[in-house]
């Protein structure tokens, strides 16, 4: 079973936060978090694409008629 616990690696030495594990030796995973990195921001289309697309088709719905599907023949 996997157990989490959190620490702050400083000089080479973690520096536990919480609880400590009650264990002599093991092998670890460690994840660093970075922080202060800024999330990425979320894409937009360009402005001078405003009013001048037209969406004509969905992933709802088919851009053609079923009767055109040739794979169904």
């Amino acid at each position: 079973m996997l157990k989490s616990y959190e620490a702050v690696y400083e000089k080479g030495r973690l520096k536990w936060l919480d609880e400590q594990p009650n264990i002599e030796s093991a092998r670890v995973i460690v994840t660093v978090l970075v922080e202060g990195v800024v999330k990425a921001k979320r894409r937009s289309p360009p402005a001078s694409m405003a009013g001048k697309v037209e969406i004509i088709g969905d992933i709802v719905s088919p851009l053609v008629d079923e009767e055109d599907w040739e794979c169904l023949k």
